[in-house]
């Protein structure tokens, strides 16, 4: 369970890490079904639904930047969202009654060549009718300075939410040129495999080029509280069964609590769709350093 201190510090600050969150055998498990679901981009010349691909793959030299939808992959990510290990840790931070957002996503930081993040805050994609809405990240491997950490601007959560888009078209990031966040006081945030890291979705976070020779995976599941409702538009309920079928601990509401929260909409949509590394092809000014590969895709 987490302590007074950590719940105190998440409000205060907008994130958290928590040691040995996956024992040994669920963290290899897990290791083993995403390399599983991973070696399938063997078989890929373009991204799909599931695995998404870094700029340079090939079939001989695969690439693979982000499993984005792990849970259409292998029935163990969906498993694992509800594990006791992880949702006793959320309920003291957003309530009892938790849903699951979306799926899940693996960000597949390869060794020396692993994409970057530019800054964003989770909440520009997503808007709820409150905001007790997070993103817990599990740690696949161990993340240090060098391997292309999460890295957080410590309470921006409490701040406005920033303009996301790109004339005037939404691009998943924060033009850096264009406002005023002091970047330098962005915190790395690291730890051993197991462990997991909690942000809240208005907190503005990013992440480096991987320049180490060491692979920086994260498996992302996004939660809300159940009464936390996606803004219309933003999550199409069409399948309603579904959505009540994502709680993952205590019950599910039609009642939505509506707070006084800011919120701007991604829309119109982002002219490269597929995931946020696509997204962000059309921002105007890069903060953190793409690769060459990278930077010859950006250009056409």
């Amino acid at each position: 369970m987490l302590t007074k201190q950590q719940i105190e510090y998440y409000h205060e600050e907008g994130y958290i890490v928590v040691e040995d969150v996956l024992d040994g055998q669920l963290l290899t498990k897990l290791r083993a079904v995403t390399d599983e679901v991973a070696a399938s981009a063997r078989d890929l010349d373009e991204s799909n639904d599931v695995i998404d691909l870094e700029p340079g793959h090939s079939r001989e030299m695969p690439r693979v930047r982000r499993i984005k939808r792990p849970h259409l992959a292998h029935k163990f990510y969906l498993e694992l969202c509800a594990k006791s290990c992880i949702t006793d840790l959320l309920e003291p931070l957003i309530g009892p009654d938790i849903r699951l957002r979306a799926g899940g996503k693996v960000n597949m930081k390869s060794a020396e060549f692993g994409a970057p993040v530019e800054w964003h805050q989770d909440w520009a994609f997503y808007p709820h009718t409150n905001d007790d809405v997070l993103a817990a990240g599990l740690l696949l491997d161990d993340m240090a300075l060098d391997n292309g950490p999460l890295m957080v601007l410590p309470g921006t959560h409490k701040g406005p939410v920033y303009d996301h888009h790109s004339q005037g078209v939404f691009c998943g990031a924060i033009d850096p040129t264009m406002v005023g966040v002091d970047f330098s006081k962005a915190v790395p945030l690291t730890g051993k495999a197991g462990s997991m890291t909690i942000h809240h979705a208005r907190l503005i976070h990013g992440s480096e080029l991987n320049r180490s020779g060491r692979q920086r995976r994260l498996l992302l599941y996004e939660y809300t509280a159940a009464d936390a409702w996606p803004m219309a538009g933003v999550e199409p309920l069409t399948d309603f069964e579904e959505f009540h079928k994502r709680i993952v601990r205590g019950s599910a509401t039609i009642e939505p609590r509506v707070e006084m929260v800011p919120i701007r909409m991604p829309f119109p949509k982002a002219t490269h769709q597929g995931s946020i590394y696509e997204n962000q092809r059309s921002l105007g000014h890069n903060y953190f350093e793409h690769s060459p590969v990278v930077k010859r895709a950006e250009a056409t």
